[in-house]
């Protein structure tokens, strides 16, 4: 995989935060999906749909892919996301772990 591929689930985190579609964004996630945001963190797929309510979706987040490549370990990537919005608006990298095809987890830093 070169920098310049984009796994599809990150992909699916992304376009489905653009089109508000928390259905989508969840079905993204492993089951047992963790997701830490600056601290905060969050376990399991529910845990995540209450963060989308509250970060992201829920206060219209959207994202543009800057740059991604692979991360540090095997099925990881960090991707650099520009957000906008009614929340946290900037650029930062967002370090996703995947399996099976699914987000395991997220750390937004």
């Amino acid at each position: 995989m070169t920098a310049t591929d984009t796994p599809a689930a990150i992909q699916a985190f992304i376009d489905s935060t653009n089109q508000g579609d928390s259905e989508a964004f969840a079905a993204a996630f492993t089951r047992d999906a963790y997701l830490n945001d600056w601290g905060r963190e969050y376990r399991g797929r529910d845990a995540v749909r209450d963060w989308d309510r509250t970060d992201n979706i829920g206060v219209q987040a959207h994202f543009e892919l800057i740059g991604i490549e692979p991360g540090p370990n095997p099925d990881s990537y960090v991707a650099t996301l520009k957000v906008t919005g009614n929340g946290h608006n900037g650029t930062g990298p967002m370090t996703f772990h995947l399996r099976d095809g699914l987000i395991e987890s997220l750390r937004i830093s």
